[in-house]
């Protein structure tokens, strides 16, 4: 008499899993708490609040490569470097238009630095709202 083979699937370690899923949750959960909270006193400030606008000493610099201070046109990026306080020479904003060509902003960039500017920042859409 022959005895049939049992074909029976065996079954799946599910319990293991269980175990793996729920040390990974226990970890996250620690890890998530390892910063130490805010104090509670503490509110923090809103910036949805605040205006659209640029810094008072930015340099606004158009699509056309046309160059802004405090609403006055200027003539060239070492004409906004003479108008800068010499301690506010060392860091610079400025503001490019979307559409400047890079190869424009480079050429700002660089005839700022020839004049002083140690820093350069960009201000971007995201950092006005």
């Amino acid at each position: 008499m022959k005895i049939a083979p049992n074909l029976a699937r065996p079954k799946e370690p599910t319990i293991a899993l269980i175990n793996v899923v729920f040390l990974m949750l226990v970890f996250f959960m620690i890890a998530g708490t390892l910063a130490p909270p805010l104090d509670p006193d503490l509110s923090l400030i809103k910036a949805q609040d605040l205006d659209g606008r640029a810094p008072p000493d930015t340099l606004v610099i158009h699509e056309d490569g046309k160059l802004w201070l405090r609403g006055v046109e200027l003539t060239s990026a070492s004409a906004f470097m003479e108008r800068l306080p010499d301690d506010d020479r060392s860091v610079v904003r400025i503001v490019p238009d979307r559409d400047l060509p890079a190869k424009d902003l480079i050429a700002i960039s660089d005839e700022l630095r020839s004049h002083g500017a140690e820093r350069i920042l960009l201000v971007s859409e995201r950092g006005l709202q």
